[in-house]
């Protein structure tokens, strides 16, 4: 978005200005685990006009941890361009001024500030609201319940008796993490595991997941997992899991102890820890006051802005979610934002 605006005529920090919870650059990458890599999970798309700093995540550095890499390549982009980010800046509130917008923030010691703005985009993502289902027993369990926002690494369950929740390649992640670490390991997925033969995400069924996505915010209904429309590719590390019997699923089970998991048939296992690797939802919280989430449980969002207020644009919202829906969106509101301007 900064990029695109600055493209556009608007100067950072002046015109616009861009704030970030996060204490450093990389957005939600730089809280993610040690042991996660570039190219081991979800591809990392450059960012537009990335190739003039001669730095692409295409031959990035596989060795060090993603959170890392990324932290460093945001760094350098954020300075090549000077976007001017301003952080940390935790946007607590957003609500009506008479025709402005009130922007409520907190700062790095916690005081609070306001700022008055024509125009706002919401690019929070998910990474600040994740979801764990709620099971029978789930606040009776003794363990730990970790999701996958609070993951560090394997190691902090050496010895113990895991089970780990989800369909992902975040979840299978996991699993592969802790084969040789945990003293036992289970997987358990709400719906069955579709392993697909490419090695790489099938394009034709992540453009179907996308429409879905598309037309379940134009509704204004919740949105739909991304996995369960695309599948998981059988990348060789994967399919050396599935050949030694490490990436069998078991169904959902259907309630929770203090000691473990038990399934409809009376099946129990003993658990120390449960791992949620269940995904996330939009991070809208700050945004009530605007009054635009609907009975269906979502927010109406067509080609990237509000159908209930024409001041409020997303990125990263829906179709968007990902690398490659952040470029375009980025490029198509941004020029949204440049007329609606114009107008007033």
């Amino acid at each position: 978005m900064s990029f695109y605006l600055k493209r556009l005529g608007l100067e950072p920090g002046t015109d616009f200005v861009a704030f970030d919870r996060g204490p450093g650059t990389g957005g939600a990458w730089q809280l993610r685990w040690e042991a996660l890599r570039v190219g081991s999970a979800h591809r990392i798309n450059d960012l537009p006009g990335m190739d003039a700093l001669g730095i692409s995540f295409e031959n990035a550095d596989r060795t060090l941890p993603a959170k890392e890499v990324v932290a460093d390549f945001y760094r350098q982009y954020e300075e090549f361009y000077d976007l001017r980010i301003v952080r940390p800046a935790n946007v607590r509130s957003v609500s009506n001024r008479g025709l402005d917008l009130a922007v409520e923030y907190t700062d790095g010691q916690g005081a609070r500030h306001e700022l008055l703005t024509d125009v706002l985009v919401n690019a929070t993502g998910t990474w600040g609201s994740p979801f764990i289902p709620w099971y029978p027993g789930l606040d009776s369990f003794a363990g730990r319940h970790v999701h996958t926002s609070d993951y560090t690494s394997a190691e902090e369950f050496r010895g113990k008796k895991v089970v780990v929740v989800g369909g992902g390649t975040s979840a299978i992640g996991f699993l592969l993490e802790l084969e040789d670490v945990g003293a036992e390991v289970a997987w358990v997925s709400r719906r069955p595991i579709e392993f697909l033969d490419e090695s790489e995400l099938n394009l034709e069924a992540r453009e179907s997941s996308v429409a879905k996505q598309d037309e379940a915010a134009r509704a204004g209904r919740a949105l739909p997992s991304i996995v369960s429309g695309t599948g998981v590719p059988r990348t060789r590390r994967i399919q050396a899991a599935i050949d030694r019997g490490l990436l069998v699923a078991k169904p959902m089970f259907a309630s929770i102890e203090p000691d473990g998991v038990r399934w409809e048939d009376g099946t129990f296992q003993k658990a120390d820890a449960i791992l949620w690797s269940t995904g996330f939802r939009p991070e809208l919280r700050h945004l009530a006051p605007l009054k635009l989430r609907e009975k269906e449980g979502g927010v109406t969002v067509g080609d990237g802005s509000s159908w209930k207020d024409s001041r409020i644009f997303f990125a990263g919202y829906g179709p968007q979610a990902s690398t490659i829906g952040a470029n375009r969106a980025g490029r198509q509101i941004a020029r949204q934002v440049i007329a609606t301007l114009s107008n007033l």
